[in-house]
């Protein structure tokens, strides 16, 4: 038996999130399809994050284990060759037969792209967070540093999560501007459900002067979803890569 860990790249447009579901198409499934085809066997497919619908990925990791013949530094190759275009397995390797994508992980990083400009684009519709209003990008860049460090964060979560505790260590967050794309950097040891999102959509309304960067402390110590700003959509978020 080998376990075999793959890094995956992919465009959610066309699926609703990477989690299994009925009568949905998902990216799992959609990889997990590919594995049993090469293999003939039924794996068992453990992604890192349970990417919403319309969010994508850069690096996201996924293990199964498997008694296939194929060496496990050559999978990716055999996969690309039966996977969609919009789903690209970026490596391959075996690891301990104890290594599970999610429960392993000890942090992630995340980036949210938002669009800032009069005029739409026709390439990055489906990719960044379009907001045709003028932004105070200071302000915003001011904001974020308070994100940092280990806060209790129920006032960004979304309600549906099933975590045990909202408390969570930021290592880093930061928002740099290149021409008209803002880019939200955010890395920790761990996130809520849609917790990037509200932290995205948060900076807007900092931005659009609806919330001050220096409340930003007192609405993360007041633990209420209703201070914080809305939840920015999910195509302008991409996990970009699990750390173990």
């Amino acid at each position: 038996m080998k376990n075999i860990k793959l890094t995956i790249e992919y465009d959610g447009t066309n699926y609703h999130g990477w989690q299994q579901q009925v009568n949905a198409i998902t990216v799992q499934e959609t990889v997990k399809k590919a594995i049993d085809k090469l293999t003939g066997e039924d794996c068992k497919l453990t992604g890192a994050s349970r990417t919403d619908e319309g969010v994508h990925a850069v690096g996201q990791v996924a293990n199964f284990v498997t008694e296939s013949n194929i060496p496990p530094d050559k999978f990716w190759l055999a996969l690309n060759t039966v996977l969609p275009d919009d789903i690209v397995i970026k490596s391959s390797q075996e690891v301990d037969i104890d290594f599970h994508a999610r429960f392993s992980a000890k942090g992630k990083r995340y980036r949210y792209l938002i669009h800032n400009s009069p005029c739409p684009s026709a390439l990055m519709r489906n990719r960044a967070y379009f907001v045709p209003r003028e932004l105070d990008i200071e302000a915003m860049k001011s904001a974020v540093m308070h994100f940092q460090g280990k806060h209790d964060f129920s006032a960004f979560r979304a309600s549906g999560s099933d975590a045990r505790t909202s408390e969570r260590i930021i290592t880093s967050a930061s928002l740099d501007k290149k021409l008209d794309m803002l880019e939200l950097e955010i890395a920790g040891n761990g996130f809520l459900y849609n917790m990037v999102r509200i932290i995205a959509g948060t900076l807007v309304y900092v931005g659009e002067g609806k919330i001050c960067a220096q409340s930003i402390p007192g609405i993360i110590a007041g633990l209420d979803r209703r201070k914080a700003g809305k939840t920015a959509p999910p195509h302008g978020l991409y996990l970009m890569e699990v750390f173990y």
